[in-house]
């Protein structure tokens, strides 16, 4: 019998801890964030969505390496490479990328991509609403990813 009444006690005691720890939240304030109409605060590491580069000429620092391609554990980076030409220059070096594709149905954000590229083309955005109905629309194409060109003065 004795051991039954520090079942309860110990019971008793786990309740009422339980129940101290429910109160003291419930008496403070809550904490929310006004989103869409106040945009979220990331930290400058945050791995969103992803943004191709462009030097301070206004081209293309891609240069078709594949290096990223490669890196990619979820194989979800699709590249196609053209050769520049004196008359249309797209890139600083001899190739460029045509075809640049992420497809982020498969995406793990890792961020070897990143850690790859030798010319820092690819990095990591802010961007995080990527929710999609249908899995064909989380096909970026370098149209989408690639950052706008710097103004002319």
């Amino acid at each position: 019998m004795p051991g039954k009444i520090s079942e309860i006690l110990d019971s008793a005691a786990a309740i009422a801890k339980g129940m101290s720890v429910t109160f003291g939240e419930m008496m403070s304030p809550t904490v929310t964030e006004d989103y869409p109409d106040t945009p979220p605060k990331f930290q400058e590491r945050y791995r969103g969505r992803h943004i191709l580069r462009r030097d301070e000429n206004g081209l293309e620092k891609c240069v078709a390496c594949f290096l990223c391609s490669v890196a990619c554990p979820a194989d979800c980076i699709y590249i196609e490479a053209a050769d520049n030409t004196e008359l249309v220059r797209i890139s600083g070096s001899e190739r460029y990328a045509r075809v640049y594709n992420i497809d982020y149905s498969r995406c793990i954000f890792c961020g070897y991509c990143v850690e790859a590229c030798p010319t820092d083309a690819i990095t990591h955005g802010h961007g995080f609403e990527l929710a999609a109905y249908d899995t064909s629309t989380l096909i970026c194409r370098k149209e989408q990813l690639l950052e706008a060109s710097p103004a002319k003065s």
